[in-house]
């Protein structure tokens, strides 16, 4: 007897006063640092989800800025859309005029012609019909292949005495003088405006001024040719 009484007191005190173990015997108790008020374990991936994006838009940044891009071909695309607009309006200036009313009729006389078919060229002798002013050695446009001869006289209109150029055709012709030209002038500004980059340059404000600024070269060329040949 005297041999067990060491052991069940022994075993009293580690299992309690009613020799049950207790309830938490072998749990394991983490730091505080390591769990939440309630007692749930913190996750080591727990951070919120605006800070990761952050980290992984960090990672993808790029590490240097890209070089800005080479500003010949935009230079070179805006100095050849340029000449060639230029030469569209002045070639469709005179027949613009014309074929909204504003010209001196008259006729003319062909004094020669070389050539033929779209390729023909002639010089007349241009009267206006008031007698204001006589041209001569005009080139005369639109004149038809059966009255290319020397000494056919043809009604004819001119801006002015000094606009160099009569014209004899009449009708739908009159329309195809000018209407190509102008056109092409609005396809030259049309690729100024693409070629130059006017229309990707970062922000808005900045991107109207760079557009309207492509716009209105073409137009200001076309004006004063218009302007010239009134």
């Amino acid at each position: 007897m005297a041999a067990e009484q060491p052991d069940h007191r022994r075993r009293q005190r580690d299992n309690g006063p009613d020799g049950d173990p207790p309830d938490d015997a072998g749990a394991f108790w983490a730091p505080i640092e390591q769990v939440h008020w309630d007692g749930t374990p913190v996750r080591k991936d727990a951070a919120p989800a605006r800070l990761r994006g952050f980290r992984l838009a960090l990672r993808r940044a790029p590490s240097r800025t890209p070089p800005p891009p080479d500003p010949l071909p935009g230079l070179a695309a805006l100095v050849v859309l340029s000449l060639v607009a230029a030469f569209f309006a002045w070639v469709s200036a005179g027949p613009f005029w014309l074929a909204v009313g504003h010209a001196r009729t008259g006729t003319v006389v062909i004094d020669d012609c070389s050539g033929g078919g779209l390729t023909l060229r002639c010089r007349g002798l241009f009267t206006a019909e008031d007698g204001r002013f006589i041209a001569h050695g005009v080139r005369v446009s639109g004149v038809p292949v059966d009255q290319s001869t020397a000494g056919t006289a043809l009604p004819a209109r001119m801006t002015g005495p000094d606009s160099g150029t009569a014209y004899a055709d009449v009708g739908v012709g009159r329309h195809l003088r000018w209407l190509p030209g102008l056109l092409v002038v609005v396809a030259c500004t049309g690729g100024i405006v693409r070629w130059t980059g006017s229309a990707r340059l970062p922000g808005r404000r900045h991107r109207r001024w760079a557009v309207a600024a492509a716009i209105a070269g073409p137009t200001l060329i076309t004006i004063g040719f218009l302007a010239a040949a009134w």
